[in-house]
């Protein structure tokens, strides 16, 4: 993907939906970290994602963030098994603002909402997503995406409008 790609509107609106997300990086000696994200947001135009963790949870993946900056986050409807993977080389780690604290209580509601298709209990998923600290933000622009949906068309570059 060009430096100057962009998310689509509808794999934008996919993203910031009701999906489980999983941010994941890797240190120098390439062991992976990864932590459940609580919300994502897509920059207008689609240049720049927003993903939050909870710090206590994601300290490695935040270290390794903060030394090679490179980070992959896949987004997963439980409902449909539909998955995205989008990637970035320039992650930075910022504060979380009063709307990103907002949209990570949205993102928890919407979640109870969608695991109830498939038959999974509120106080479940509640505990699942109970995220106890300080919320932070990783930042990045997208460098690739792919389909990540279980079958044949699994790992398929998403071409992504400049």
């Amino acid at each position: 993907m060009p430096a100057d790609a962009r998310i689509d509107d509808e794999t934008a609106g996919f993203i910031q939906g009701a999906v489980s997300i999983i941010a994941a990086t890797r240190n120098a000696e390439h062991r992976p970290a990864l932590v459940r994200a609580q919300g994502c947001r897509v920059d207008p135009g689609g240049a720049g994602l927003t993903v939050l963790v909870v710090a206590d949870q994601a300290t490695e993946l935040l270290d390794d963030i903060r030394d090679n900056r490179r980070v992959a986050v896949v987004f997963t409807r439980p409902s449909t098994h539909r998955s995205v993977q989008v990637k970035g080389e320039d992650a930075r780690i910022v504060a979380a603002s009063a709307q990103d604290l907002a949209l990570a209580a949205g993102y928890r509601d919407a979640m109870v909402a969608e695991l109830a298709l498939i038959g999974v209990p509120e106080a479940r998923v509640r505990a699942l997503l109970a995220g106890v600290g300080e919320l932070v933000a990783i930042a990045f622009s997208p460098t690739s995406a792919f389909v990540q949906t279980p079958g044949p068309d699994a790992g398929r570059v998403l071409e992504m409008p400049r």
